[in-house]
This record gives structure tokens, sequence and C-alpha cells, in this order.
């Protein structure tokens, strides 16, 4: 197996998908402006840091699925891919992707399934690793299943999806991974051949000691 990995936001996005998820539910007024904007800028910049606990974010994120019928949450959603995710495709994303479309391509992302899975179908992505939010009869109950796919848990999850398919790493020849943060090292320090895109200043400085490739898709 030949294995393409890409980080979604601000990699293939330029922007993150998450933010604007919940800065989308705020300008609707669907969450409170004074207290949810606040918080949704407070833990962007914990993640730009470095220092994010992903199952308080996730507590943060993933509560407001549960208050609303998932038919209304779908209906909010495509409203948000045509008003906030299209215009965020990087320039560069479908180039990249074509340039992979020989190999099996995998998008791996830290942001829920529930927002990442329409944005992978529109890339042509045909596969998706992402945090799993938890459901009861097609509704979402604010937590979380399984292991989050967050920094090393990109890696967890990488290994049990090639499981599921009955591999493992050692059956993976080649592969790459384009991502543009330092939270993303441990996958990044994993593949083959691992790639930088548009990266943070942590990020850049270890591509640059390591040798790897830093390209920009903007």
């Amino acid at each position: 197996m030949r294995l393409a990995l890409f980080d979604l936001d601000n990699t293939l996005l330029s922007g993150d998908s998450d933010f604007e998820w919940a800065q989308y539910l705020i300008e609707r007024g669907v969450l409170d402006r004074e207290l949810y904007e606040a918080r949704n800028e407070h833990f962007y910049r914990q993640y730009q840091a470095g220092t994010l606990d992903i199952h308080e974010f996730l507590d943060f994120q993933l509560k407001p699925l549960s208050r609303h019928a998932r038919a209304q949450l779908d209906a909010w959603h495509r409203d948000y891919m045509a008003n906030k995710v299209i215009p965020m495709v990087a320039p560069g994303t479908p180039a990249l992707l074509e340039r992979h479309r020989d190999h099996t391509r995998v998008i791996v992302t830290a942001t829920n399934r529930f927002v990442t899975a329409p944005i992978a179908a529109h890339l042509g992505v045909p596969h998706l690793i992402a945090t799993e939010p938890e459901e009861i009869d097609g509704e979402f109950t604010g937590r979380v299943a399984g292991v989050p796919a967050f920094k090393d848990g990109k890696v967890t999850r990488l290994m049990q999806w090639l499981a599921a398919r009955g591999l493992t790493w050692g059956d993976v020849s080649e592969s790459w991974f384009y991502s543009d943060s330092l939270n993303d090292l441990p996958l990044l320090a994993q593949v083959h051949h691992p790639v930088a895109v548009d990266p943070d200043v942590t990020l850049r400085a270890h591509a640059e000691r390591a040798g790897w490739p830093v390209i920009s898709l903007r």
C-alpha cells in the first residue's frame, strides 16, 4: 500500500473548519456570542501553541451538537459548507490531491467527523480519520467516541484504521503526510515522506532541521 495522508485545517484548507463551524453558529445566533466567541478564540490560540487540552475542547465543541436535531444540524452544515468551507479550499489543494490519485488517500484530522465528512467528500478524498462524536439513534450525545485524532492519537487512529482492513504499518510500502501544525509531529515522524505545508513557526523550524520539504498550497 502507498498511503497519502493529509491534515485538513490550515493545510488543505486556508483556515480552520472547527473554528469556523463555531463562528458560524455564533453568527446565526445558535450560540451566545458573548459566551462562546472568547472561548473559541481561547481554544484556537491553545491549539496554535500546542497546549490544547483536547478533552476540554471537545466538551466545548461537541456539546452544541447534542442540543439540536440532526436534520437541523445537517441543514446548517450545508449552508456552512457553501459560505465558509468551499471558499477556504487552498488554491494548491486540487493539484496536490491529483498528484496522489494512484495512492490510498486519507484525510487525518482532529476536527470531528460531523464537520469534516462533507468536506472530505467535496475534496474527493475517499477515506477520513477524524475525531468521532458519539451518536445514539443518529443523534449526537455531546461526548466523544474512542480516541480523539489529535497528536499521538492520529498515529493510534491510523493504526486502528489499518487493522480494520487487515493491515499493519508493515504493509505500507510508502507514505506521505502533509501538515501545517506542530501538533502533528508524531504522525509526521511516522511516515516515510513528511511534508510541512504552510507550517507554523515551530513546525517550520523542525522541518528545516530535519530536512523535510516545506511547501505552500496558498
